[in-house]
């Protein structure tokens, strides 16, 4: 049937709007380009002012540091091949031992500097010319994890966990870096070392549920997350007065965030009821549960987590749409200072250190732009 001139300006009229419409939703989404930019610009300038001579930035015996500095630029498209990116990465090359794993030979830290030296080089790797050495890394933090290996059988509260090194108790926050490793070097979600991990961060869930029956799962049963139940347990937010131990944001952002890495569905209870916590804490203002304590790993870990979660906007407890990238952004917008860092007044976690605090809110900001695509 040949529609009439006034049908066929009808409907191309309706197509406009919809097109303009969505445009104008996709406009929205996030905070505005021109002071992201600037923002990122800002901040990888003052990184660019501080390395030292040797390649490291802050400490040449702590290269967990200068892992995140370098890590922040290449995720921000400062080239592999820029001489500050290259000081870095050579610093993470003098640092391979023999086991594989890269580490300061006498650090306390050798997951965390392992893994954070895979996620690294696999974002400078265009050429393959890393290859050997992130899956002899990734091999080394697969030996290091605490699986039968070191304590006999699952039901260890330690089981599946990663800690600073094999020699102490795991807990979460260093089981998530060793995540974020596996999912960089593209380690399948059904991999042992992963589902390993899974293992403990369930247990790591203040629920009680077939994945978590230790002695401390039902006395909060709120949903978030804490640092970890090897041990005995333990809260960086403290404990309430039964001895249960306390939730609070940033830990409950990296438990989901590892959930999904390890192929857990989005419509899983667990994943649902720390979904649940984190819509009643919503807050680019402080790091809830912690207050300013440990505010920018708290970020990057917000963003990274939402990022994966794929949703443009937030919807709260209260039914409030949140839209986070611009939330997060403008937040910290306010807080960088003229010379285009970050710190934290509050220093514990060494987030008083300028260096430290700006490679956090680098990787936040990169998760802020918007969605690929629009």
């Amino acid at each position: 049937m040949k529609l009439s001139r006034y049908q066929t300006t009808t409907i191309m009229t309706a197509w406009l709007m919809a097109f303009l419409l969505s445009a104008s939703i996709f406009a929205d989404v996030g905070p505005a380009a021109a002071p992201l930019k600037s923002s990122i610009r800002k901040g990888i300038a003052f990184l660019k002012t501080t390395q030292s001579e040797d390649g490291t930035w802050t400490s040449s015996t702590s290269i967990g540091i200068t892992e995140l500095v370098t890590y922040s630029l290449l995720i921000n498209d400062v080239s592999a091949d820029d001489e500050v990116v290259q000081r870095g990465l050579k610093v993470i090359e003098r640092h391979i031992q023999p086991d594989g794993g890269i580490y300061y030979p006498k650090s306390n830290h050798k997951n965390y500097e392992t893994s954070l030296a895979v996620m690294t080089l696999t974002n400078a790797n265009a050429d393959g010319r890393y290859n050997d050495t992130i899956s002899k890394a990734v091999n080394y933090l697969k030996e290091i994890q605490w699986d039968e290996g070191e304590i006999g059988d699952k039901s260890h509260t330690s089981f599946g966990g990663a800690g600073y090194g094999s020699h102490s108790r795991p807990d979460l926050s260093n089981t998530t870096f060793f995540l974020e490793a596996m999912q960089a070097a593209g380690i399948s979600s059904h991999d042992t070392s992963v589902q390993n991990a899974l293992v403990f961060i369930s247990r790591c869930q203040n629920r009680e549920s077939e994945h978590n029956t230790t002695e401390n799962a039902g006395k909060v049963n709120d949903g978030g997350f804490y640092y970890t139940p090897a041990n005995g347990g333990s809260s960086q937010a403290g404990t309430t007065p039964d001895g249960g131990l306390r939730s609070y944001a940033s830990m409950t952002y990296a438990g989901l965030k590892s959930m999904l890495y390890a192929g857990v569905s989005p419509d899983d209870p667990r994943v649902k009821a720390a979904s649940d916590w984190l819509k009643q804490f919503y807050s680019v203002k402080e790091n809830p549960g912690m207050g300013q304590q440990g505010l920018y790993y708290y970020y990057q870990m917000f963003a990274k987590t939402l990022d994966t979660l794929g949703s443009d906007v937030f919807i709260d407890a209260s039914s409030v749409k949140h839209d986070w990238r611009k939330d997060l952004a403008e937040q910290l917008f306010s807080e960088q200072k003229p010379n285009g860092s970050w710190s934290n007044v509050n220093e514990r976690w060494y987030e008083g250190d300028p260096n430290l605090a700006t490679a956090y809110a680098l990787i936040a900001l990169s998760k802020c732009q918007a969605p690929k695509g629009r």
